[in-house]
């Protein structure tokens, strides 16, 4: 395909533009970093920290510091494409030897700067390079492909082995734009504003976001989920623990260098005063009083942060209104508690019919994260935010419903507080162990749950994936080992058997502790946790008893014992506790039951259908940049998803009806930009603005595995096996 003269004329009038911006931006002109005497506190306290504290202490020498150039050299570069093998060699050289003592001991940590500057020389440069690249025609008949995940490879080893790698990527970017109905013309500009745009946001680098990289390189030495916060990261990191923050209530983002309205949030300050919408821009933010700051082209955490502020102090916003493009207004709102309803747990009642006909009620929480309390401030915003504090109103609001079985979504839920983890599987449990924490030292202390009040006794099920990590996995371990439930999901959950400390660096040291200056905070793994049983979930996970066919089997890089520096899994002695995983009689039943309904039911024929494509899919490592050959794979991709699309609608046809419950305000429905034809690359697409997603294959399936569950129990000696019988009803 060769493009038209005036387009490449046109092409090399704005290239030559930005070459000139480019070339003009020399080292010398950089901002230079500097680390500040509170920065080099923070980072000699944070050895100090690992040294003294992480549960892995013994297992790193100062010898292995030298780790850390790489590791932060991907950090910055992670698919390999601008720094070359002789700059790691460099580094190692320059820095490799002396990482430990000058961080240890003087706190230095210029060599992130350093290897910073080369990074920014060496995107400079090759971005020149592309704008060159994009005014030159291309072969689109070439028999060429790009490796499209470079994670694991090595840097280019010369400048001209770059090109070669660049040459395929560019051609690699444009055949994807101009594959989604994109002109050849389009294709050239969405790939130059994405350069641009990166060009931007790397030479906007602040010297503590530089160093926030390179000291979490250091922390993750020990294991993959130890790391540094910036006091800024911190601060967003606690929001998402406690569900509430003080500001407008506005989700934002970028779009085209503007603050963009994504959604509001409801019962906030945009909320409740009706003047900023979906969509609107924000072009300035001011004080009080003072003069407006122009947010255009700002990078989004700035904008965030001039937003947010006390409690009871107003914001005055400039904004374009979204119905009215030429117009500016400005608008004042008094920042307040936004409490962020839609990540807490929900529920609702489906409707499902039994063998006979007649309506089964089965209960379904979704559990997004075990989030805490918000701190002091909670007593004036009502009642008390918790995971199992939630779980527990919402099983008391399912209970008034009558319903005959519950399924706990655990999908996609990360973790978040251990003691929330503690009192949730005591939702179920009478008391007893739940975790058992190993330190260091080998000191094992069992975490029990000292309520004898069980919320619910009927019969339960836990959902989990691959992505339910660390408290996911001790309340889904938990409920196995006292067989109190049934675990059903994908082949087995992601495998963090890890605790994880949050230690503040004001309170790492006295100097510290005396600035004003905000500091950021440590996060590092101090011991590991095992099952009542004493079996681990580290690497291994928790193995459900009905595994269903997942996408997420085969996504590479999901699980812990992808993670480099992942910790081993052992094995501990059983606590003593009043319980034992269910009876083969109960399981073999359930489980076969299960086996039939995948091998017979339609949904499951589509499930996997989207399964062995993706699968297809992963494997495919090298992509052709062929244009014939990639329009015929399109043709094939869109045969695909239009097939997938129909079986999908003849498979929610069936969809169970179903009534939700919330503890707040109902979300809002989410603000979306318009679909592209691939977004629903395996037909497994999700409606967001949905409370529970069609043809969630899954859960319709857990839903069967409750019923069938709730029709044993009625069959008492099949239950007598069993020191905790899953009884019926929803006492």
């Amino acid at each position: 395909m060769i493009l038209p003269r005036v387009f490449l004329l046109r092409l090399n009038l704005v290239a030559s533009l930005l070459m000139v911006l480019t070339a003009g931006f020399a080292a010398e002109d950089r901002k230079p970093f500097t680390t500040s005497t509170i920065l080099a506190g923070e980072a000699a306290a944070l050895i100090k920290l690992l040294e003294q504290s992480h549960y892995n202490r013994d297992a790193v020498r100062a010898v292995d510091y030298a780790q850390v150039i790489p590791d932060y050299m991907e950090d910055l570069d992670s698919q390999k494409l601008f720094f070359l093998t002789s700059d790691k060699a460099k580094f190692g050289t320059d820095h490799g030897k002396n990482v430990y003592y000058n961080t240890a001991f003087l706190g230095n940590i210029n060599a992130a700067y350093d290897i910073f500057g080369v990074y920014q020389t060496r995107v400079e440069e090759r971005i020149t390079w592309i704008l060159e690249a994009l005014k030159k025609e291309v072969d689109w008949t070439a028999d060429e492909s790009y490796l499209a995940d470079r994670a694991k490879v090595e840097w280019p080893a010369t400048p001209a082995e770059a090109d070669q790698l660049w040459h395929g990527r560019l051609k690699f970017e444009l055949i994807s734009e101009m594959l989604n109905k994109k002109t050849p013309e389009e294709a050239v500009t969405a790939v130059r504003k994405r350069y641009e745009r990166m060009l931007r946001n790397v030479r906007e680098m602040e010297g503590i976001e530089v160093a926030e990289i390179y000291l979490s390189a250091i922390a993750r030495l020990y294991d993959p989920h130890s790391t540094y916060f910036s006091g800024s990261t911190y601060a967003e990191f606690m929001v998402q623990m406690r569900l509430q923050l003080v500001g407008i209530g506005a989700q934002l983002g970028l779009e085209d260098d503007l603050c963009v309205i994504r959604e509001i949030i409801p019962g906030g300050p945009a909320d409740l005063g009706k003047e900023l919408k979906p969509n609107d821009k924000i072009i300035a933010v001011a004080q009080g009083g003072a003069e407006p700051v122009d947010v255009i082209g700002m990078k989004l955490r700035k904008i965030v942060e001039l937003i947010k502020g006390e409690k009871g102090t107003q914001v005055h916003l400039t904004i374009q209104p979204a119905d009215e493009p030429d117009a500016r207004r400005e608008i004042v709102l008094t920042r307040d508690t936004v409490k962020l309803n839609s990540a807490r747990a929900r529920a609702a009642v489906f409707d499902l019919p039994d063998a006979e006909g007649k309506i089964q009620p089965i209960g379904v929480i979704t559990l997004p994260a075990f989030y805490g309390p918000a701190g002091e401030g909670d007593t004036d915003e009502g009642e008390k935010t918790t995971a199992s504090l939630d779980v527990a109103r919402l099983i008391d609001q399912l209970k008034e419903q009558d319903i005959q079985g519950l399924v706990l979504d655990l999908r996609r839920n990360g973790g978040g507080y251990l003691n929330e983890a503690i009192e949730l599987a005591g939702l179920f449990i009478p008391q007893g162990p739940v975790v058992q924490v190993k330190d260091h030292d080998g000191g094992v202390e069992v975490a029990r749950d000292m309520n004898s009040k069980v919320a619910y006794t009927g019969p339960l099920a836990v959902l989990v994936d691959r992505f339910s990590a660390s408290a996911s996995e001790i309340v889904a371990g938990a409920l196995q080992n006292y067989g109190r439930g049934i675990i059903v999901g994908d082949s087995s959950t992601h495998g963090k058997g890890s605790v994880q400390t949050i230690f503040e660096m004001k309170r790492a040291s006295r100097a510290l502790s005396l600035t004003s200056e905000k500091t950021g905070a440590a996060k590092f793994t101090v011991q590991k946790y095992y099952l009542p049983s004493g079996a681990s979930t580290q690497l291994k996970g928790v193995v459900p008893d009905i595994v269903l066919p997942s996408i997420d089997d085969f996504i590479s890089n999901i699980g812990e014992a992808s993670l480099p520096r992942a910790m081993v899994w052992d094995q501990i002695s059983t606590s003593f506790f009043d319980g034992e995983p269910l009876d083969a009689r109960v399981l073999t039943p359930l489980r076969e039951a299960s086996v039939k309904r995948q091998a017979e039911l339609e949904e499951f024929s589509y499930l996997k259908k989207n399964v062995d494509w993706f699968k297809a899919r992963q494997e495919q490592k090298v992509i052709s940049v062929n244009l014939v050959q990639r329009q015929k794979q399109k043709v094939e991709d869109d045969a695909f998803r239009k097939a997938m699309k129909l079986e999908k609608e003849l498979v929610t046809k069936s969809d169970f009806p179903f009534k939700t419950f919330y503890l707040g305000p109902p979300p809002v429905p989410r603000i979306k930009a318009p679909k592209k034809e691939d977004d629903d690359e395996f037909g497994l697409d999700e409606d967001e603005n949905e409370t529970y997603v069609k043809a969630d294959v899954h859960l319709r399936e857990t839903l069967r595995v409750v019923s069938d569950a709730i029709n044993l129990g009625r069959e008492p000696a099949k239950w007598a096996n069993n020191r905790l019988p899953l009884t019926v009803g929803g006492g």
